[in-house]
């Protein structure tokens, strides 16, 4: 599970930086049998899906991780990646509401964007002048 997250962490910084909206990671152990873990975020306009997928894919696609799948493509409101226990969903906004995934699975936890970092650790780093 901490791989997962730490890819779908990962996942959410790229989409973050491509201006994704209202980003999302459900922790979906115990309710679905094929995934660990959903990311979910909306974009604007299909260039922004592309450009978002894109960004996701070359920051998790190096030789040191697993390959991904990337399902959905020119002219399609939705794409969805396997990223290997995280399934990363990029929707049009309109098709995002159609499907309104986290009502869906809405039993699913919701996990913070970014790890928490522990405040002794905080503290001693703050210190050093880091």
């Amino acid at each position: 599970m901490k791989e997962a997250l730490g890819r779908a962490r990962e996942a959410a910084a790229a989409a973050e930086e491509k201006k994704a909206s209202e980003i999302v990671i459900l922790d979906m152990r115990g309710l679905s049998s094929i995934t660990d873990i959903f990311v979910i975020s909306g974009v604007q306009n299909e260039r922004q899906l592309k450009a978002v997928a894109d960004a996701v894919e070359e920051r998790l696609g190096g030789a040191r991780r697993r390959r991904l799948r990337r399902d959905g493509a020119g002219g399609t409101p939705w794409i969805v990646m396997d990223l290997g226990g995280v399934l990363f969903h990029i929707f049009m906004e309109e098709e995002r509401r159609r499907f309104d995934l986290e009502r869906l699975w809405g039993d699913a936890p919701r996990l913070p964007l970014k790890a928490r970092v522990r405040k002794k650790k905080a503290e001693r780093d703050q210190g050093k002048g880091t």
